[in-house]
């Protein structure tokens, strides 16, 4: 498959845009603050506009508000962030012991505070990653916004009928008052610019979720406060303390977190033994050991257990699942550091090998003579993988004391965008190609696309992006990597970032076994080249419990079963 001229320079002009928004947020965050329609800030909406990344639809639209992606970024920022007028990206500075309550948007483990009515303040633990993610959503949000306002006015600057509606629709709403939904999807469907249809798709699947508001809610800010700026020069403003300016890039949050991860395998008497990381969710390793005993379902596969396990309603049967792990074998290392991430670590010692199902292969003779320990660590969010896994990887310090882990493999179950193939699929990387850089990492993995053949699902094998954010990307780009020499099959955002960490800590700084075991592997949870696939269509539910468990359980065996 060769590349036709003109996507080759769309893929170029994207790329061009990728960098120009990169170089733009790491202006403006050194600065320490702008005007979403400023200068610097028209800059990103134009940079965001060309690149047209797939995940934000029809945001190159004049008229048309795109649902799809504002349902997506408003499960990733704080509720009631369209109300504010100031909103400020901090560091972990002390409002964890405040008065304030803390608001955490369900698709993203970052603490908000809403300090008043116009302001928001939003903790940044991990990484530049995550600020980029936040202010790409926040400039789709603000060209989004201004759709809202241009289409609630008519060619003379006056409010039309439909909005002095929506905003007593709002009025009642926030009262608890009783409308006809009806008038007011046709009211909200001229301001959003779409068929009365799409709107009320989206205003029920805005409703679904309880950490998001309503869309008439979210449409009614939006349109107001940048009408406000428009009118009476009342102007946005993005802005970053100087503490998070200072703290950014430094592991301080990294530190600690691997710190309390040691500190544990210490007092629980593993800090000699046999490690293997794993980096990955927080049930499919515990489900893996402890569902069947756990639920007296000794004798179900694996698959159907973690299927029931996954239904979001069985909530005593996970937590019957987790109380049963604590006391067999399973401790929990909550996080305090403000990475977001949790870890649990697993005693094979204290594993009864009968209650395991018939998928994982037990080598009693190996783990009773080497008694391995596995920590699992959930997942870490684009450059964090770096700090945390390089954190992770140094010596334990005990007073003068320098004790080296005993790391035996490091494995990544990951999720990524998938470039041929659909949601659920699996991805084997040969290498992680970082987009934008000339940095490249081979990896000798120990899982094969083999592993997974003949299992009910596609397995693809080859090297993968790991992308500076997966909501920029766009077709040009994918199509350039899928079909140009580089053949990636698909793309993700820790795996470079990752690799970096564990080659230099066994190959530069000698900390760990040079010949470490390494295992990679990604579920597909989206496809970016397939319109209605995107990540903004919706999570991958049930479809990828599959794929989950059988690289889990690939992994599991090659641990307790090196043989």
């Amino acid at each position: 498959m060769s590349l036709k001229p003109s996507q080759r320079s769309r893929a170029q002009e994207s790329r061009a845009a990728i960098q120009r928004l990169y170089i733009a947020m790491r202006h403006l965050f050194i600065r320490g603050s702008y005007k979403p329609l400023g200068v610097s800030g028209e800059a990103m909406i134009e940079a965001l506009t060309q690149l047209r990344p797939e995940i934000y639809g029809s945001i190159n639209d004049p008229e048309r508000v795109e649902l799809d992606g504002l349902l997506y970024i408003f499960q990733r920022l704080p509720k009631g962030i369209e109300e504010c007028r100031y909103i400020r990206l901090i560091s972990r500075e002390g409002f964890e012991n405040s008065a304030f309550r803390p608001i955490v948007p369900p698709k993203r483990r970052r603490n908000s505070y809403r300090i008043d009515q116009e302001q928001m303040f939003i903790e940044m633990t991990r990484g530049r990653s995550d600020i980029y993610d936040i202010l790409t959503h926040l400039t789709f949000m603000y060209i989004e916004a201004e759709k809202i306002r241009r289409n609630s006015e008519d060619h003379r600057g006056r409010k039309k009928r439909d909005w002095i509606m929506l905003e007593e629709i709002v009025r009642r709403e926030d009262q608890g008052e009783e409308y006809n939904q009806d008038i007011a999807y046709t009211y909200l469907s001229t301001l959003l610019g779409r068929t009365y249809e799409e709107t009320v798709n989206a205003c029920r699947r805005f409703a679904k979720d309880p950490d998001v508001n309503s869309i008439f809610h979210i449409a009614y800010w939006l349109g107001k406060l940048s009408t406000d700026e428009a009118r009476d020069s009342i102007d946005r403003e993005i802005s970053f303390s100087s503490a998070l300016r200072e703290k950014v890039g430094h592991h301080i949050y990294g530190e600690q977190w691997a710190s309390n991860i040691k500190d544990c395998l210490s007092k629980k008497g593993l800090l000699y033994q046999p490690l293997h990381i794993i980096s990955a969710n927080l049930h499919s390793v515990m489900n893996s050991f402890f569902a069947a005993k756990a639920l007296g379902q000794e004798g179900e596969e694996l698959e159907d257990l973690a299927r029931e396990l996954s239904i979001e309603s069985n909530l005593e049967m996970r937590e019957a699942v987790r109380k049963y792990a604590l006391n067999n074998g399973m401790y929990e290392v909550e996080d305090h550091a403000g990475t977001g991430i949790t870890v649990q670590i697993f005693d094979t010692s204290k594993i009864d090998p009968a209650i395991l199902p018939a998928e994982l292969q037990w080598d009693g003779t190996y783990v009773n003579e080497k008694k391995p320990a596995i920590v699992v660590m959930d997942y870490a969010f684009g450059e964090q993988a770096y700090e945390t896994m390089d954190e992770l990887l140094k010596p334990y310090e005990l007073g003068d004391k320098r004790i080296p882990l005993d790391v035996q493999s490091v494995s990544i179950m990951g999720k990524a965008g998938i470039l041929e193939g659909e949601k659920g699929d699996i991805m084997v990387p040969t290498a992680h190609v970082f987009e934008g850089t000339a940095d490249n990492y081979p990896i000798d993995n120990h899982l094969r696309a083999a592993h997974f053949q003949g299992k009910g699902l596609k397995a693809f094998e080859g090297p993968m992006i790991s992308v500076l954010g997966t909501s920029l990307q766009n077709k040009d780009i994918l199509h350039y990597f899928l079909g140009s020499s580089w053949k990636a099959i698909g793309l993700e955002m820790e795996g470079a970032h990752y690799q970096k960490a564990i080659q230099s800590a066994s190959k530069i700084r000698k900390s760990i076994n040079e010949d470490v075991v390494l295992r990679y592997a990604y579920y597909a949870s989206d496809n970016p080249l397939v319109t209605g696939h995107t990540l903004a269509s919706g999570s991958l539910g049930v479809d990828g419990v599959k794929s989950t468990y059988l690289i889990t359980v690939q992994i599991l065996n090659q641990i307790l079963n090196p043989g």
